[in-house]
């Protein structure tokens, strides 16, 4: 009985793996779409945050601070290529500006081993946490790495994050802080 379980998990885990790798290479047709509509609250996280060092963390630490959502995994070459991008951003910007990463890893330990070999001292949800699959869900995740923006005051500003750091990092923060007082 242990040996088809066993077998059935790496069946699973290998199927899971498959579709990520191909969702991967997806870009979403209109990366914008519905951003006016969607509103994001820090209670979605579920109080799962968690320091790069796997200690829990509150939700306060993102108060009065955008917030970039990231979906990525260590084992996606185009994350690979993005990932240091976005820690130096947030390192230059880590006053006003925060990074929650969505990991699609294969476990948790890949995960922070991920987190410690890029250097993302920002904050985390558990690998495979049911407050990760809802957030890809209500974002529409279809591909990563993605990285959504939001407010301070919880409006979502870009579903294009990555785009906006990536084409102008010296004023992506600024850029965002127009939108969200519109």
């Amino acid at each position: 009985m242990t040996n088809i379980l066993h077998h059935s998990f790496r069946f699973i885990t290998s199927a899971i793996l498959i579709f990520a790798v191909f969702n991967c290479a997806l870009e979403s047709k209109d990366p914008e779409q519905g951003t006016d509509t969607i509103s994001f609250s820090a209670s979605e996280f579920k109080n799962q945050l968690l320091s790069h060092e796997g200690k829990k963390v509150k939700t306060s630490a993102l108060k009065d601070k955008f917030v970039g959502i990231y979906f990525s995994a260590s084992w996606c070459p185009p994350c690979r290529t993005f990932t240091p991008k976005l820690v130096d951003f947030r390192n230059q910007n880590q006053d006003q500006f925060e990074v929650v990463f969505v990991s699609s890893d294969g476990s948790q330990e890949d995960q922070f081993k991920y987190i410690k070999k890029a250097n993302m001292k920002w904050l985390t949800l558990p690998n495979g946490s049911d407050a990760g699959s809802a957030i890809a869900k209500k974002f529409a995740i279809r591909g990563i790495p993605s990285l959504v923006i939001v407010s301070p005051e919880g409006k979502v500003i870009s579903k294009n994050g990555r785009g906006d750091v990536t084409k102008s990092p010296s004023s992506a923060l600024e850029q965002w802080k127009q939108l969200a007082a519109k």
